[in-house]
């Protein structure tokens, strides 16, 4: 353990971040928590950590604070909020983002916090909930490594490999990278099962046969094999695939770029959205493409596709910020 650095606030922990803050308790580091919904914590708080009744609170005498949050919006509220973590973090504190969020938002906590003589980078992860539990996400951190040797040993707790990108808001626009991929090889898998069931092939031997070519990715080989068991929970959101592509988007648009694939994957996450699939692992995209009652004993509602939606969504997403949705941490 980092001789410095003894108390530790993590802020959201919800299905990545109770995980990895389990890491950093297993490690020795006195925690406090902090979640909106407080049941969230409680698994946390029997095996030692302590519970705070604000961010605010979790975060006023630590060294080092962690926060994995749903939407930018969360993200902007916990850091730059008059009581935010900006402000009542204690001097010398660092401050770790590792929600995927806005790269301008990233750059803008970390300027703030060097005024402020506090240290603040965006630390995006991938990996999934099962490298949260495992210890082995990806980092993707927008920050010097000489200058994070601080928190080293508070990052390996929880990943098995740090990329970094050594400037402020960089981490986020690599996840984005990362989340534009994705959503490729999770629509051509989708569409790939599609097309082997519809021509009375077997899914499951068509699957293995790509997976093991060309044509195979982690998508097929890791979120594929729970649409054929017709297994819908959350290891990642699609509300929160969908938030990732419209900051993609955003990105791109910025940069004067059009990105035609991840503009059709976007679509296709949205509808999966408006439907009914928000809270449903990203792997429900294949209920698309499946006929009107196997999608609706899945839980989705096609009555809703049409409808005026409290989360409707700008025609061009890239040009508009669209953070909403549930925003429990």
């Amino acid at each position: 353990m980092a001789h410095s650095i003894r108390k530790v606030a993590f802020i959201g922990t919800g299905i990545m971040g109770a995980p990895i803050a389990g890491h950093l308790l297993d490690a020795g580091y006195a925690l406090t928590v902090y979640n909106r919904t407080p049941e969230k914590t409680d698994s946390l708080v029997e095996r030692g950590a302590h519970r705070a009744a604000s961010a605010a609170e979790a975060a006023r005498d630590a060294d080092v604070v962690f926060t994995m949050l749903g939407y930018p919006t969360d993200v902007e509220d916990v850091y730059l909020a008059t009581d935010g973590l900006i402000r009542v973090a204690k001097r010398g504190a660092w401050l770790i983002d590792l929600t995927t969020s806005s790269p301008q938002l990233a750059r803008d906590i970390h300027d703030a916090a060097e005024a402020w003589d506090k240290h603040a980078f965006d630390c995006p992860v991938t990996g999934g909930q099962q490298g949260a539990k495992l210890g082995t996400l990806t980092l993707i951190a927008g920050i010097l490594e000489k200058d994070a040797e601080p928190v080293r040993p508070l990052l390996d707790t929880f990943s098995s490999k740090i990329f970094w990108f050594e400037q402020a808001g960089a981490g986020q626009i690599a996840k984005l990278c990362n989340q534009v991929s994705l959503a490729a090889s999770l629509t051509g898998a989708a569409e790939m099962l599609a097309l082997a069931e519809q021509a009375g092939l077997s899914p499951q031997l068509v699957a293995q046969m790509v997976g093991e070519g060309m044509g195979g990715s982690a998508q097929l080989s890791r979120v594929a094999p729970l649409a054929l068991e017709g297994d819908w929970r959350p290891g990642f959101l699609a509300e929160h695939l969908r938030k990732d592509l419209a900051l993609a988007l955003e990105a791109a648009d910025d940069l004067q770029l059009t990105l035609p694939v991840t503009e059709t994957s976007f679509n296709l996450v949205d509808m999966l959205c408006r439907v009914g699939g928000s809270r449903k692992g990203t792997q429900a995209l294949a209920l698309l493409y499946t006929d009107e009652p196997t999608s609706t004993a899945a839980g989705l509602d096609w009555s809703l596709a049409d409808g005026d939606q409290q989360d409707e969504i700008p025609p061009s997403p890239a040009r508009q910020r669209y953070f909403t949705g549930t925003k429990d941490l």
